[in-house]
């Protein structure tokens, strides 16, 4: 379904921040991308959806492709017509809009009858309960796992065929970052969806996601079946914090951690 191409990606025509990336999602697959702070995650999603313009960001090299259509010069919202939506990090909000108001912002492209965005609505209640009880509350009001679950519902509202998560987990409970898991979980057995999922907390990623990808410095250093990196020795050491006998290490230890030259070999 998405081919990025060996693509490089420059900001204001000087700065490289990715070198020679290439990954696939297939259709109906969930990818996670796995990295540290300014590995190049985020930038590689606003490659597909068409956000590097907004930054002064551009492809430069390579070519990213999406059902065999070439996109990486298209803009957003034919990107997003074409099946591709991106939750961005950090949850960004109409804030000053309901929970529903801001659910309708993710349809307003489509020619959605009356009927048909009561019955999107309804099932994006059903993925998340919580929030049917706050149809009504500016959005501004809500936790920060209520917003997550917002803007995941307004995603779903433009009937992606592909979805970008930006750290879905990010500043949330343990428990509420399984709880967001499990209905991405779903969302992709009941409805399809792909999802390319970027996550620094690589263990919940790993159990969710079927292949993973892992990202230093602008380049892709890893990839393969993500049962089969959850158990890689320096995904272990380095991303879930255990020794080769199981041990948790302390943060002191993780901090210092030298990669491996054999993860470029």
């Amino acid at each position: 379904m998405l081919k990025i191409n060996n693509i490089e990606v420059v900001y204001s025509d000087v700065i490289l921040v990715l070198r020679g990336v290439s990954l696939e999602v297939g259709d109906g697959q969930i990818v996670s991308l796995l990295g540290g702070n300014g590995a190049g995650k985020s930038t590689t999603l606003k490659a597909i959806s068409g956000l590097l313009g907004t930054q002064q960001g551009a492809v430069t090299r390579g070519s990213v492709e999406f059902d065999g259509q070439r996109i990486d010069r298209m803009t957003p919202d034919e990107i997003v017509r074409l099946g591709i939506v991106q939750v961005l990090e950090g949850r960004p909000l109409f804030r000053h809009l309901t929970v529903e108001e801001n659910l309708l912002t993710g349809s307003l492209f489509r020619s959605a009858s009356s009927s048909s965005l009561k019955r999107d609505l309804d099932e994006v209640y059903g993925y998340f309960p919580q929030l049917t009880d706050f149809r009504q509350r500016v959005s501004g009001y809500l936790s920060g796992g209520e917003q997550q679950m917002v803007v995941i519902g307004r995603a779903l509202m433009a009937k992606p065929k592909l979805m970008l998560l930006d750290e879905p987990s990010l500043g949330l409970a343990p428990l509420l970052v399984q709880s967001i898991f499990e209905v991405i979980r779903r969302i992709n057995a009941e409805s399809g969806v792909s999802m390319l999922v970027v996550e620094q907390n690589a263990n919940v990623a790993l159990r969710t996601s079927e292949h993973a990808y892992v990202m230093e410095t602008g380049r892709i250093v890893l990839d393969g079946a993500s049962e089969q990196l959850a158990q890689n020795a320096d995904i272990k050491e380095f991303y879930l914090g255990l020794t080769a006998v199981g041990e948790r290490k302390s943060y002191r230890d993780v901090k210092h951690y030298k990669r491996r030259k054999r993860w470029l070999g």
